[in-house]
């Protein structure tokens, strides 16, 4: 069943682009996420989003958020991704695909290409805002408006 709007984030742990075990309870309940599953890293449009990301981070964290990035990469290719682009926030390795199901992430192109799926979820965590789109360049724009207007609540 995919996560909705109104739904509360379920529980998970996966692994952070340093290494290390990222549990979702250390930030679920205590701030706002941005939550973005993309196909790639390196790819056009995912180096894209992932910049868009980049260059509102800073708006982003002034608004009380953490914004967190998920493809099936590995490890040491988020970590390359993460330091070619200079890509502040936190990456997610979901090589096993767990969180895909987790969320209900479908797949694009007749389940060639995973799916770009976007989150926001309140700092209660509720999910507030569920954004699929292929085109890369929209997640940004959906994701800051919806954020500013929880904050404005």
């Amino acid at each position: 069943m995919a996560l909705q709007v109104g739904d509360t984030l379920p529980h998970f742990v996966a692994k952070k682009d340093s290494g290390e075990d990222f549990d979702s309870k250390t930030l679920v309940g205590t701030l706002p996420l941005v939550i973005f599953f993309y196909p790639k890293n390196f790819t056009p449009g995912c180096t894209k989003e992932a910049c868009d990301f980049r260059d509102s981070y800073e708006d982003f964290k002034s608004l009380g958020a953490e914004v967190i990035g998920i493809s099936s990469d590995s490890v040491s290719s988020h970590m390359k991704f993460k330091n070619k682009y200079r890509l502040p926030f936190i990456f997610l390795s979901d090589t096993a695909g767990k969180l895909r199901k987790l969320f209900g992430v479908k797949s694009n192109l007749l389940g060639l290409l995973p799916g770009r799926e976007t989150y926001v979820v309140d700092k209660e965590g509720i999910v507030r805002l569920k954004f699929n789109n292929m085109n890369a360049s929209k997640h940004l724009t959906e994701a800051m408006t919806k954020m500013k207007e929880l904050i404005a609540i």
